[in-house]
């Protein structure tokens, strides 16, 4: 007979504790970490990523809650003020102060990076299924147009179309979605045809779906993944852009609170006041570094790949 020896603790293999069935504990982390798959993240630069969008957000929709200082309201008797208790980032050559400035700029500058991103999604998915959907000739002067596009600088193409419809917020928009739509359209391409051979898809057909259905209901939305993600990162390439664009006076117009437009304002007073292109040259860095980040870690994360 075997005697099977005993713990003189008295508890069960593992060190559980007495009544806890053995493996409870790991069950119960792994069942956490599967739950929550997408708060395990040990790295330092995406939570603040994540923090600092969290605080632009806030900031754009309730400016508010940060600052009560009206960001036009301009003194001359403080024009050009450094940093210190009476105005936290100093102010400009108008006497306005420049955090109020910052923070009530978030809106606009953030607004032009994802219009200009979004717009660029939705025409950029249209060409991209209709030349995977539209045969090789389709398919062929489509490859061409789009490489034509991504040959001509993208800063240049901004500026040639705002040269023809004009400087203002919008046609800054416009411009800006021009230099995403290429990269947007050979993605979706690219997905819709390697979803096209898809076992399901064929299924699809086989079952008799109208060629618009399956689009709708199979492509689109399995094509949406790696989109959705690319436009993510190019919201801050739009920001960047756009804010160069306000830096040569073809954004929003003055007195508007746009931290490309801060800067271009600013720089004439750079040899005696730094503060004033300083800051927003600070927001805008910090923006497109958060947001190319957090894009990055959700494209690493779709993939599959370790992005903790």
């Amino acid at each position: 007979m075997t005697v099977t020896p005993v713990d003189p603790t008295g508890l069960p293999p593992g060190g559980a504790s007495p009544g806890t069935p053995v493996g409870a504990s790991a069950s119960t982390s792994t069942s956490t970490r599967g739950r929550w798959p997408w708060l395990r993240v040990s790295r330092p630069g995406v939570v603040l990523s994540f923090a600092f969008l969290l605080v632009l957000v806030l900031a754009s929709f309730w400016p508010h809650l940060f600052t009560g200082t009206d960001p036009n309201a301009a003194d001359i008797s403080q024009t050009l003020r450094g940093p210190g208790s009476g105005h936290l980032l100093g102010t400009d050559q108008n006497g306005r102060d420049i955090y109020a400035r910052i923070v009530h700029g978030t809106r606009l500058s953030l607004w032009i990076g994802l219009s200009a991103s979004a717009l660029a999604l939705v025409v950029g998915a249209a060409v991209g299924v209709a030349a995977a959907q539209g045969g090789r000739v389709l398919g062929a002067v489509t490859d061409w147009l789009l490489s034509v596009f991504l040959s001509i600088p993208g800063l240049l193409l901004a500026l040639l179309v705002i040269a023809m419809l004009g400087p203002g917020t919008r046609n800054s928009i416009i411009g800006l979605s021009l230099i995403f739509t290429p990269g947007f359209a050979r993605v979706v391409r690219g997905e819709v045809m390697r979803i096209r051979a898809s076992v399901y898809l064929e299924a699809a057909r086989a079952l008799g779906w109208p060629k618009r259905q399956v689009i709708i209901r199979h492509l689109v939305p399995n094509a949406l993944g790696p989109v959705l993600i690319l436009a993510t990162i190019n919201v801050g390439g739009a920001i960047s852009l756009g804010s160069t664009l306000s830096f040569l006076g073809l954004g929003p117009q003055p007195p508007t609170a746009e931290w490309g437009a801060m800067l271009s304002s600013s720089r004439t007073y750079f040899s005696v006041a730094w503060w004033p292109a300083i800051f927003p040259g600070i927001a805008i860095t910090l923006a497109v570094l958060a947001i190319t980040v957090a894009g990055q870690f959700l494209q690493a994360r779709l993939e599959g790949r370790n992005a903790r």
